[in-house]
Parts: structure tokens; sequence; C-alpha cells
């Protein structure tokens, strides 16, 4: 999954330099140039405070918003549920959000649909992080991670009601679903309804994104997770269920091979420069 590192490090407080706000007027060229050195030195309240100051002094202007979003996305901690960190996740997609409204350049649209997804998905409103991961992969369709997350939101979405309803008919670990048994036909069938296409979208995105990154491990994982849900509502076709989990094993080993590759890349120490005359 896209970190927020990943994303934050790549907004416009890196690819756009400062000397394109120059013309701006100069009390909101000061408020930005103070809000970029406090958000670079971590201090993060005193740049929210400069770039909030900024856009109130032009809210036309919207590299203000690009980093205002940014510094509340920093202060933002994924899995407290507190209302205050709440508010910083929304602030932060709303001033993202007025980026995306904007004629702004591609680049800052990218970064601020990333932005949104990143934040709903770690408030865990899989749908909304979807969309603009989407929307992320439309802005930028060669970037392989947007569609990586967008199949891991898929399997997250087939993996929960799937266990849910193994754990109503108190299932072992294991142990597949089977259309013969007729306490579990109706859950067969309530699955394949549910998750169908999940399941062929998130490998669809996850395929794209192996395409575009070869040596995507975290992305043949998953692809390995997601054939293991479509053996499951395979539940009336024993052949394609088994068919399914040899291709799951089959991404687990690719994964592995992937992983050895890397570890022993790693490992292989960098041939020194010869000296230059």
């Amino acid at each position: 999954m896209k970190s927020a590192a990943r994303w934050i490090l790549t907004l416009l407080l890196l690819l756009l330099p400062l000397s394109l706000v120059v013309a701006q007027a100069p009390s909101c060229a000061s408020e930005l140039n103070l809000g970029a050195a406090a958000y670079r030195n971590g201090h993060y309240d005193e740049a929210i405070q400069h770039f909030r100051r900024a856009t109130e002094l032009d809210p036309s202007k919207i590299v203000a918003h690009l980093y205002l979003a940014t510094a509340y996305a920093s202060q933002y901690i994924p899995g407290v549920d507190t209302p205050d960190n709440k508010q910083f996740a929304e602030q932060a997609i709303e001033h993202y959000q007025r980026v995306l409204d904007s004629d702004a350049v591609p680049s800052a649209k990218i970064s601020s649909a990333e932005g949104i997804a990143y934040l709903y998905l770690n408030m865990k409103k899989f749908d909304d992080s979807k969309k603009y991961y989407q929307m992320a992969s439309g802005l930028d369709p060669d970037d392989p991670e947007n569609y990586y997350s967008i199949g891991v939101i898929d399997w997250t979405a087939c993996y929960q009601p799937r266990m849910e309803a193994r754990a109503r008919l108190e299932m072992r670990p294991g142990e597949s679903l089977d259309a013969q048994k007729p306490d579990q036909k109706s859950v067969c069938d309530e699955m394949k309804i549910k998750n169908g296409a999940a399941i062929e979208e998130g490998m669809q995105n996850l395929n794209k994104a192996i395409q575009l990154r070869p040596d995507y491990d975290d992305a043949m994982a998953y692809m390995n997770l997601m054939y293991r849900e479509k053996a499951d509502v395979e539940c009336d076709d024993p052949v394609a269920r088994e068919q399914d989990l040899k291709t799951a094993d089959e991404w687990v080993d690719k994964t592995l091979a992937v992983k050895r590759a890397k570890a022993e890349h790693a490992e292989q120490p960098k041939s020194e420069s010869p000296d230059q005359p």
C-alpha cells in the first residue's frame, strides 16, 4: 500500500519550487515561505498556521491549499479514533479537494487524489478510498501503486464478509465452502453475488500493477490471496476451486522468488567507481 511518506514527500512542497509564488501578493508569499520552512523543520503546527493564513489572504492560490492539506495530513495519525485526529484528516481532504476542483497542474492533482485516497483508507472508508485511487490512476495510468491499492481494497471487501459468513457456519480454518451441504449452499450463493465483482476487479488491478512493475512482490502476494477468495466462491465447482488454489500457490512461489532475488541483490557489494582523473 502506498505509505504516507510516498505521497506527502511528492507533493508540491518538493515538486514546485517556492520561486513560483513570488508573483503573488508579498504577504501571501511570505506566509508560504515561512510555512514551508516550518514544515521542513518538522514544526507542523506552525506550518499549518502560516499556510492557513496564506489561504485566507488569497483563497485563489491553489498552491497554498495544497501546502495546507499536506501539513494537515502530516498531523493525522492512522488508527487513532479521536475527534481532533479525524479533524486533521477532514481538513486535509477539504483542501486537497480544492486542488482537484481547480485547474492545478496534473502533478498537484495526482498528489491530492492519492492523499485523499490514503486518508480515507486509514479512516476505513473503503469505497471513498477506492474512488480516489481510481481517480489517481486515471490521472497517472503508469503508476502501479494505485492499481495495487485498489486491489487491496477489493480483497478487504471480499475477505471480511466471507470470514463473517464462515464464522456463522462454525467452519474450520482451511475448510472450503461446499454447495452440496444444505447449510452452506445459501452462503455460497450469497458470497458469489457479494464478492464476485470485487474479486474480478481486484485481480484486474493487481495484474495491471504487476505488468507495470514485474517485481512487485506485494501485488503478487495479494494475487495469491485473491485467488483464494475466488476458490472459496467456486463452491459448486470443485475442479475450478482446485485450479484456483493451484494458481494461488503459484503466486506464493513467484512472490518468494522475487523476495529472494531482491534480498540477494541487496546483499551484493556495490562496485566502486573508478577514480576520476
